[in-house]
């Protein structure tokens, strides 16, 4: 399961998600490079700001700490979800307008991603 949102300690922020089971895992050798700079911090990024930024995921901030990396990267068959419909409906983040990032979501899709993403969901 993949889940933005909730934040907040009085007033919680919606929460949004993304449900799904695991199809294929592999591991692959990354380069962590550096992050792209978006000019803004995180809690200002629009959707189109997280679709640049997450294909250079893992990255660093300083040229020192560039270096290769283990990155797990899974399929997830899509089953289900909640996304935002406007920004009055939540945060545009990875998932919004019935998209995780910049991919139409529908069920049955098969979507790649870094499994360090997402978290364990109790199966039904």
């Amino acid at each position: 399961m993949f889940r933005e949102g909730g934040g907040g300690l009085i007033f919680k922020t919606p929460t949004y998600w993304l449900k799904g089971s695991v199809a294929r895992i592999s591991n692959e050798r990354k380069l962590a490079g550096r992050c792209p700079a978006i000019g803004k911090p995180p809690s200002a990024y629009t959707h189109d700001d997280w679709v640049r930024i997450a294909p250079s995921l893992p990255c660093v901030d300083n040229d020192v700490d560039i270096r290769e990396v283990a990155v797990r990267r899974i399929g997830v068959t899509v089953e289900d979800w909640e996304t935002p419909w406007s920004i009055l409906h939540g945060t545009a983040g990875w998932l919004f307008r019935g998209q995780f990032l910049d991919n139409p979501l529908s069920k049955g899709k098969l979507l790649d991603m870094d499994a360090a993403w997402l978290e364990r969901c109790e199966s039904r």
